[in-house]
């Protein structure tokens, strides 16, 4: 590969993963934070909050169900949620959103239940839930509560509207012209293409992918119409240059009918293209479609900005 060609295709990768939405900052940097009593630790919870990584962090000793809480000077519509530990890892803890202190805000909204391995750090996406608190609990006995860093992303106050941020896809079901034939047929499934995984690994069932066909197609039925700002497909082990991806209510000719969104020039083998909807579009079924013979379908993600109809 010439050094020319390998400039255009960083360029591209670039471009294809540009954001589509804007968030805030980190708004739970050096914010109030408490936790569940600890004498042997003391008041550790600050340390989550510091910004400095994993250099310091809160811990709770072995008890039952220990809680980390972070208390944010107003009230936010939070959407993103980064979280690292330390050497004990975290494993069915539960992210609670709220403006309750009710037990602690241990009853706020229930927004992910969630495991990460020691050392590491997970990022969480979800739709909006508005709250002035957030809590990390840990149910069950002898269990203990070790966070290096949390991080809190809202909605932007100048953002025009939630389609700009919430991948509502995940909630959607999926479906598929065909599945890939033989023993990795269980690891093509439409469905992978929309729980929450990028990975690019059809080996480990990571991605949705048609056999070999005539005008392959996936399709996406979010349950209710949307209004829809942007598209990202996280392409797989095949090509998808020329494919069409359509959203609308209609189910004619398989949702290819609907309005056109973006027809894809290119996406690199694994990487992932992010496309805006301009005007935005409104629909039930958000249908990617290619044209031609003897074409593969392979999708290792497909994520859709938008809200519903009210």
């Amino acid at each position: 590969m010439t050094v020319v060609m390998l400039a255009v295709l960083l360029l591209l990768v670039c471009v294809c993963d540009s954001t589509a939405f804007r968030l805030t900052g980190n708004i739970a940097l050096r914010a109030k934070t408490h936790q569940s009593a600890d004498p042997l630790n003391g008041d550790s919870a600050w340390r989550a909050v510091a910004g400095d990584g994993d250099r310091s962090c809160s811990s709770i000793s072995s008890k039952r169900s220990p809680w980390w809480r972070v208390s944010l000077a107003q009230t936010y519509r939070i959407a993103k949620i980064s979280i690292s530990t330390g050497t004990e890892g975290i494993s069915g803890a539960e992210i609670r959103i709220g403006s309750s202190l009710e037990e602690d805000g241990n009853h706020n909204q229930l927004v992910r239940v969630f495991s990460v391995r020691p050392g590491k750090a997970q990022v969480f996406k979800f739709r909006p839930v508005e709250g002035r608190f957030i809590s990390v609990i840990l149910p069950g006995v002898d269990r203990v509560l070790n966070l290096c860093e949390v991080e809190v992303f809202a909605l932007a106050e100048d953002s025009n509207s939630d389609s700009e941020l919430v991948n509502v896809a995940v909630s959607g079901r999926a479906t598929q012209s065909s599945t890939r034939l033989g023993s990795a047929a269980c690891l093509s499934l439409p469905q992978n293409a929309i729980d929450g995984n990028r990975q690019y690994d059809p080996s480990r069932g990571s991605c949705a992918q048609t056999d070999t066909e005539s005008a392959p197609w996936w399709r996406l039925d979010l349950l209710r119409t949307h209004t829809i700002t942007a598209v990202a497909l996280t392409r797989g082990d095949q090509d998808v240059s020329g494919a069409r991806v359509t959203i609308g209510d209609s189910l004619q000719d398989e949702g290819r009918a609907n309005p056109l969104c973006v027809s894809v020039s290119f996406i690199p083998a694994g990487g992932t293209g992010r496309f805006r909807c301009v005007p935005a579009l409104r629909g039930r079924y958000v249908t990617v479609a290619l044209a031609g013979v003897n074409r593969t379908l392979s999708l290792c993600e497909v994520e859709v900005f938008g809200v519903p109809d009210q």
